[in-house]
């Protein structure tokens, strides 16, 4: 169904490069925390996280985390970045999500919301309006709802991953 289909696939969030996002149009990103910039409870952002939301910053590109995690596990977590942020969003809902779009003051058309997750980032940015990354995520969960979850994404990932890069 379109609403799981991402926009781009990617391995991780540090695959992606400025020039990338200026040659397709998007100024603004809306991230996830967990197994997006970070695996889960992990309270320090992945490996190359940091340097590279530096360097989107300087470049000018919009950044504000939308969670759904609790404000306890994400302000912590957006002040080590230094970016705004949203938590509780409730994805796939889009009701957050576009209150966070709002309060950025941008157009829909340049922004890209990058997740995890086939069944709550990906529809959630496509309700929404904006483009999707989809990445892989950092470490497998080991909760029972993760891993069947995970179980039902693997034929969709396949078949994402070999119709967007």
């Amino acid at each position: 169904m379109a609403i799981f289909k991402p926009t781009y696939y990617k391995r991780r969030l540090t695959d992606l490069t400025v020039a990338e996002l200026k040659n397709e149009g998007i100024h603004t990103l809306l991230l996830d925390v967990d197994n997006t910039l970070s695996t889960h409870h992990n309270p320090d952002p992945d490996e190359g996280i940091p340097a590279l939301i530096d360097e989107m910053k300087r470049e000018g590109i919009g950044l504000i985390i939308v969670s759904n995690s609790r404000r306890a596990r994400v302000e912590p977590f957006a002040q080590k970045l230094g970016v705004d942020f949203f938590y509780l969003c409730k994805k796939p809902l889009p009701f957050r999500l576009n209150k966070a779009i709002k309060q950025m003051g941008a157009d829909k058309k340049g922004m890209m919301l990058c997740g995890d997750q086939i069944f709550t980032d990906m529809p959630a940015g496509n309700l929404c309006g904006v483009k999707t990354l989809l990445l892989e995520p950092i470490e497998e969960e080991t909760g029972w709802s993760f891993r069947v979850r995970r179980k039902i994404e693997r034929p969709m990932r396949r078949r994402y991953k070999e119709k967007v890069q």
